[in-house]
């Protein structure tokens, strides 16, 4: 894979903004054109993140697709209580750069997302609230349930530094308090009652058994969710935390999902 930086400055976001680009070994820009798939951080992470923390580049070069690492850092990529404007920013520059300077797919059924934690829950949100650009979602342990959160329920855990959930103050900075428009507008329950049934969506979830008690009941309630609502999806609960070593274990699972779902170049 050849990966590249892109860099520009975000009206959006107010600040410059890199995103990495990630280029099967096959890629031309004279060639059949590429689909996409837009791979999200989790809370705290980065563009590099991926990257560091897992064999992304081995696995990826099985697939004739191009990957696409935004970032949000302790962001979720929403337009949140704060003012900030990272859904914005993904949906408007992110998409359009990429459509505009790389060989790609432009249709929706060239396109995927998927994510970790922070970044599977805005994944899954990103292809409700705008299911004329993705056709496809993956998520490993996402954090679905973010909107409705009240209080701390990892309070227990905060003595762990590894934790990389945000506390109750840095959670309400960004989704305002219960009940806020932000939360309302973000719902996924809410926005999967309301979705286009015209819009084909094929969902991949994954969970780990070690990871916490929360998640594992919010991913289970996802999957009765997308059930109810006759959405496809492939759901898959293995051994494993909220950790990078889960999601680098189930990544070829998650690539090969994606790919298979994807407009053939």
């Amino acid at each position: 894979m050849r990966v590249l930086t892109r860099t520009w400055w975000s009206p959006s976001v107010g600040r410059e903004k890199s995103v990495t680009v990630m280029l099967p070994p096959a890629y031309s820009p004279t060639a059949a054109p590429s689909p996409v798939l837009y791979l999200l951080h989790g809370y705290g992470g980065d563009r590099t993140t991926w990257l560091r923390c897992t064999d992304l580049t081995e696995h990826a070069a099985r697939h004739k697709m191009i990957l696409v690492l935004p970032e949000s850092g302790r962001s979720w990529l929403i337009n949140d209580a704060r003012g900030r404007r990272y859904e914005d920013y993904f949906v408007h520059e992110v998409v359009t750069y990429i459509d505009e300077n790389f060989n790609t797919v432009t249709r929706r059924d060239g396109r995927a997302i998927a994510g970790f934690s922070m970044g599977g829950a805005c994944a899954l949100i990103h292809a409700l609230r705008h299911g004329s650009l993705f056709s496809v979602v993956g998520s490993h342990s996402g954090a679905f349930e973010a909107p409705l959160r009240e209080g701390d329920p990892y309070a227990r855990f905060r003595g762990d530094r590894r934790l990389a959930i945000p506390t109750e103050r840095d959670h309400q900075r960004v989704w305002g308090p219960a009940g806020s428009q932000t939360r309302r507008a973000y719902d996924p329950y809410t926005l999967l009652a309301a979705r286009d049934p015209a819009l084909s969506l094929q969902v991949y979830l994954d969970i780990g058994l070690d990871d916490y008690a929360r998640i594992i009941s919010m991913n289970r309630n996802m999957r009765d969710a997308l059930a109810t609502r006759s959405v496809p999806h492939l759901y898959r609960e293995r051994s494993g935390g909220h950790d990078w070593a889960f999601v680098n274990s189930g990544l070829p699972t998650l690539l090969a999902f994606i790919r298979d779902r994807l407009a053939a170049p």
